[in-house]
């Protein structure tokens, strides 16, 4: 649990907060608006399934690119700087997305705006996690879940307007413009209210970043020499690979696997989906109150003991109620890594290192999993999923909070 002591006035820390609460809600909002269109997308480029995946393809690549960028940018711009940057991308990469799809009808361009949207989206997942993992720090309590949970709830509400818009008939290039504008708008307001912070390479009278970013990257780059940070990437890669596995094919794997309705497996999915929410939600206090090693701990025999009721469940109940335990015991993986990491010196460093390994994860592990499913099953394929959550519960106790850990020590 956090224990550093406020740096900052309590008025300070609540809108620094506050501040990238809203930034996890429009990375998530962007997301569900390209994805809300995308049947329309589809239809009005007239292109196969198959040419969609390579339109994916672009995206997944510019948001590995902007996860590996992202440390370059932290320490060229400074992460308040980088965020408006990296946001203001995802906004143009929209823009591109909705002229091509519902001007020019273009492929090419369509595949343009969505590699630019990745890139944006990569490179953003890692500095707001910074940022969230410094104001957890300070305010002394654990809040990066919530600040996750964000996130979900900039899905559920670009969702909500994806469907709106589509049952007015509002077109598509007027949809992404009009999100576009606000994610630009919300993103310059909110950075107002993060400090400007030296160690991010923000500028401030006396930093000279500009001269000595080199010296910087550099020791950003030593981090990955930290055994205990490797093994907080290690829960981190388990926890992703059990979420995005699910966000991309547990519908799938209901109707396939399980001979259920395409309505069966969306609404299941939704039972996920809220599940990991309500995880989010509630796990602050529970981990403030417990310590991350047990809730970890928990959390992985939860997913684990889903998974295995999900794959082999008899019926739809047995399969939802796996479905509620592989939802739960993936929700706090990743924030918890992500503050367990902001521990110790160059916290920035080691924040930006465990997200760039989860997030890579993210991208990697779904189309992995569907290259299993194709040669042994997706049922089958999800066991890879299950494997790598027992390795992310044996590592747990990398994520010892310091303070614990040096009282043990001394005793």
């Amino acid at each position: 649990m956090p224990t550093q002591s406020a740096l900052r006035p309590h008025r300070e820390l609540v809108a620094w907060r506050n501040a990238i609460f809203v930034i996890f809600t429009l990375s998530g909002l962007s997301i569900a608006t390209w994805a809300a269109r995308l049947p329309e997308i589809k239809a009005n480029l007239d292109v196969s399934t198959g040419s969609v995946g390579i339109l994916i393809l672009g995206m997944s690549a510019g948001s590995i690119l902007g996860l590996m960028a992202s440390a370059w940018l932290m320490v060229r711009l400074g992460a308040r700087s980088g965020m408006v940057l990296a946001l203001s991308l995802v906004a143009v990469g929209l823009v591109l997305i909705g002229i091509g799809a519902g001007v020019v009808f273009s492929p090419v361009l369509v595949f343009l705006g969505l590699a630019l949207f990745g890139f944006g989206n990569g490179s953003v997942d890692v500095m707001m996690n910074v940022e969230g993992a410094a104001a957890e720090s300070e305010l002394g309590k654990t809040v990066l879940p919530l600040m996750h949970a964000c996130f979900s709830l900039g899905t559920v509400i670009g969702a909500g307007i994806g469907a709106a818009a589509s049952a007015l008939e509002i077109g598509i290039v007027w949809h992404a413009v009009g999100m576009a504008v606000l994610i630009a708008l919300a993103v310059v307001t909110a950075v107002r209210f993060v400090p400007v912070r030296d160690e991010l390479g923000d500028d401030t009278p006396t930093h000279s970043h500009k001269a000595d970013w080199k010296t910087r990257l550099r020791a950003n780059l030593s981090v990955w020499a930290d055994l205990r940070l490797l093994l907080i990437g290690v829960i981190m890669l388990g926890m992703a690979f059990a979420e995005g596995s699910a966000n991309d094919w547990l519908a799938l794997a209901v109707v396939e696997g399980h001979g259920q309705s395409a309505t069966t497996g969306a609404i299941v999915f939704g039972i996920f989906v809220s599940a990991m929410t309500v995880g989010r939600v509630a796990g602050g206090p529970l981990i403030d109150r417990f310590g991350r090693v047990l809730v970890l701990q928990v959390s992985a025999a939860s997913a684990i003991v889903g998974l295995l009721v999900f794959i082999l469940g008899p019926n739809l109940w047995v399969i939802v109620l796996g479905t509620v335990l592989w939802g739960l015991g993936s929700a706090l993986g990743f924030p918890l890594g992500m503050s367990a990491a902001a521990e110790g010196k160059n916290a920035a460093a080691r924040v930006s290192a465990v997200a760039m390994i989860g997030y890579l994860a993210f991208l990697v592990g779904p189309p992995l999993i569907g290259l299993l499913g194709d040669a042994i099953g997706l049922l089958n394929a999800l066991y890879v999923v299950l494997v790598l959550v027992v390795l992310s519960g044996l590592a747990s106790p990398a994520a010892r909070e310091r303070k614990a850990e040096l009282s043990s020590r001394a005793d």
